[in-house]
């Protein structure tokens, strides 16, 4: 595993037919079908591979059952658990596309809305699917050869596949879905184009087929040729090959949130005075920022450097950047409070801004130093996806929409322990007299965000209430407590 210490995302799409409907698992019956117009949780499928053959696939469904064909072409998804029937082969066509082949008996999956099997012996035109990824859009991107991360650099105007750990917002990239094919966009706003280059317009020389090779992701140009790192440095754009090898493939990775946190003394807590932390400097590198890592069970938080080490408690309060591992004593409980935050130890006490900038977990309550100024750096561009859908602005209205298949890029900017939230058109997003998120303020309003869970954060407005997506689809700042409707995925 890369120094990064995750796994690689789980390949999460909707299959699309020859008809532009998506494949769904109804929760009633298990009936499936091809009719939907789009992506969403019915329209999801999980991608698992065979431990003992690698080219033999499950799909499952999001209530986890999986896909099945029996020798009568009959296509059901009831299995609970992976059978004989439920192996199906992925035969990748030119243009991105897949046939699903069923691997015992050897018939081609597809169909049209109520009308599916997986009877035929030759692929036409009704046995291909468009793969539309179902993942959150931004992530960090491993090359599987180097076993090193991309990320923008500025000065080469490039990008370069030369990290150890994915740090800072270079490191964050967007994944563009646009008609069948994908996009790689920079923190910057700029795509990837095949020569190497970043332009500021997507086009045919940005568009990417996705293949998938033994759980990889391989990046196919408008040439046929696939994206790899090249030189030195890295550099990523295509090369010759016209068959996808171990430097043509990638894996996908969530994406930590990192932040910069600021002490009552008004200094940035530090780990560059070597290995305690204190607050004591004044400007923001990579030895003042750390990655928050939210455990799923116990939603404890580690804090990672760009080193690779965690914090850790030690003797007498102290707090170093010493542990090579997690354990009890790197675990931190995050207290919200608004547009601060407090910190506990291990030992059930706060961390404390001693007069020297010294930090120590010593305090039994929260007072003027236990508080800190927390600011996340590497999600200038934000895109949120609730349990309904991503977030949106409203076709014909200046409302928020919670629950749509496509989603829109906001910026983020922090205003003193509070962020604004700017559409595309550069006006910002406000709660109105009838609890309603709109987009189009003139004048910034100040919103709160709490990383509550594991990939998953919630924002509060400043009627402290939580944003939440209604029944509707509408995007509402009326939640009096934290509900799932009220967690994003971001």
């Amino acid at each position: 595993m890369p120094a990064n210490g995750n796994r690689p995302l789980k390949l999460q799409f909707g299959l699309i037919n020859h008809e532009g409907r998506y494949l769904t698992a109804e929760a009633f019956g298990f009936k499936l079908n091809a009719s939907a117009p789009s992506l969403k949780k019915k329209q999801i499928w999980t991608l698992e591979q065979d431990p003992q053959d690698p080219q033999v696939v499950y799909l499952r469904s999001h209530l986890g059952r999986y896909l099945a064909s029996d020798k009568d072409g009959r296509v059901t998804c009831e299995a609970d658990g992976q059978n004989t029937d439920c192996r199906f082969l992925i035969v990748a066509q030119s243009n991105g596309s897949w046939a699903l082949q069923s691997e015992p008996h050897l018939r081609f999956f597809g169909g049209s809305r109520d009308h599916l099997s997986c009877f035929a012996q030759l692929i036409t035109d009704a046995e291909l699917w468009a793969v539309h990824l179902a993942l959150h859009p931004q992530a960090n991107l491993l090359s599987v050869a180097r076993k090193r991360y991309a990320h923008l650099s500025m000065e080469d105007g490039e990008i370069a596949v030369d990290m150890n750990i994915p740090w800072g917002v270079a490191a964050l990239l967007t994944l563009v879905y646009q008609e069948g094919k994908y996009c790689l966009k920079t923190c910057d706003s700029r795509f990837l184009s095949n020569d190497g280059k970043l332009v500021t317009q997507s086009g045919r020389a940005t568009a990417y087929t996705l293949e998938l090779k033994c759980g990889k992701l391989a990046f196919k140009d408008c040439e046929g040729k696939y994206l790899s790192p090249m030189g030195p440095t890295g550099t990523l754009r295509s090369g010759r090959c016209s068959k996808p090898g171990k430097d043509e493939l990638f894996d996908l990775e969530e994406s930590h949130p990192q932040v910069v946190l600021t002490a009552a003394n008004g200094r940035y807590v530090s780990i560059r005075q070597g290995v305690s932390l204190a607050a004591n400097q004044e400007d923001e590198t990579d030895m003042e920022t750390f990655q928050m890592e939210i455990d799923k069970e116990t939603r404890k938080c580690t804090f990672r450097t760009s080193q690779g080490n965690y914090w850790d408690l030690v003797a007498h309060g102290g707090i170093q950047s010493s542990a090579t591992e997690v354990s009890a004593t790197s675990m931190f409980s995050v207290e919200w409070l608004g547009h601060k935050v407090a910190l506990k130890a291990n030992n059930g006490k706060y961390i404390c801004t001693k007069k020297n900038g010294q930090l120590l977990a010593v305090s039994d309550s929260i007072g003027e130093d236990e508080q800190l100024t927390l600011k996340l750096i590497n999600r200038p561009m934000l895109i949120l996806r609730g349990e309904n859908g991503f977030i949106c602005h409203h076709k014909n209205s200046n409302l928020l929409d919670g629950s749509r298949s496509v989603y829109d890029i906001f910026s983020l900017q922090f205003s003193n322990g509070a962020y604004h939230i700017r559409g595309v058109d550069g006006r910002f997003w406000y709660v109105n007299s009838s609890g309603l998120v709109c987009s189009d303020g003139e004048v910034p309003e100040d919103f709160t965000i709490e990383l509550l869970e594991h990939g998953r954060l919630a924002i509060r407005g400043k009627n402290r209430k939580y944003l939440r997506g209604d029944q509707g689809g509408a995007l509402k700042g009326d939640g009096l407590s934290l509900s799932s409707s009220a967690l994003w995925e971001y």
